[in-house]
């Protein structure tokens, strides 16, 4: 489902922040009367399963307003008007200092709620080129983990990406889809 059909035509911007939009319409309900409906938007985000070796790269951040440090992988919001694909190879150089010449979309997940679609792509064979360049708001350490320790991540509270531990869940309920996984990201 497109985006923009989740805001129906003749709705109004009440808010622009700096990621948020909320829009407001008239929605006429079943037994006709009326009220008004909103919806917030924001910009897309990716997130990338980086692959180096037989390992895959997790990450330890913080940024201010979280109350701990959580896992993530390498992503963030996609904002810079480039593709989602564009947007994972430039999250991954800045929050890792690696690049890959290999990279499968893996998984997108269209939130409703607060619309935006979340892309996560597998990013195999990654070569380390260059330093950390983080945003002034973050502090990341990088650790590669085997795959049974990135398939755990799934059980870990502190581990912020819920549409890829939900995936990871499924994985591993099925052996034939941890064994396609597996092989997706080691081209085996």
């Amino acid at each position: 489902m497109e985006k923009k059909s989740l805001i129906p035509l003749g709705a109004n911007m009440v808010f622009k922040g700096v990621r948020y939009e909320v829009w407001q319409w008239e929605q006429e309900l079943y037994d006709g009367s009326k009220t008004i409906f909103e919806r917030i938007r924001r910009s897309d985000s990716v997130n990338v399963i980086a692959v180096v070796g037989d390992k895959i790269i997790v990450q330890k951040q913080e940024q201010p307003g979280w109350f701990e440090p959580l896992f993530t992988l390498p992503g963030g919001v996609a904002d810079s008007g480039n593709t989602p694909l564009e947007e994972a190879k430039r999250e991954l150089l800045e929050e890792t200092g690696y690049i890959s010449d290999d990279w499968v979309l893996w998984k997108t997940h269209q939130h409703f709620g607060v619309i935006f679609t979340s892309y996560i792509f597998v990013a195999r064979d990654c070569k380390k080129i260059d330093n950390l360049k983080l945003d002034a708001g973050e502090k990341i350490e990088n650790t590669p983990v085997i795959f049974e320790e990135f398939l755990r991540l799934a059980e870990d509270p502190k581990f912020r990406e819920h549409e890829v531990a939900t995936e990871l869940l499924y994985v591993r309920l099925d052996k034939e889809k941890e064994v396609e996984f597996k092989k997706l990201l080691f081209s085996l």
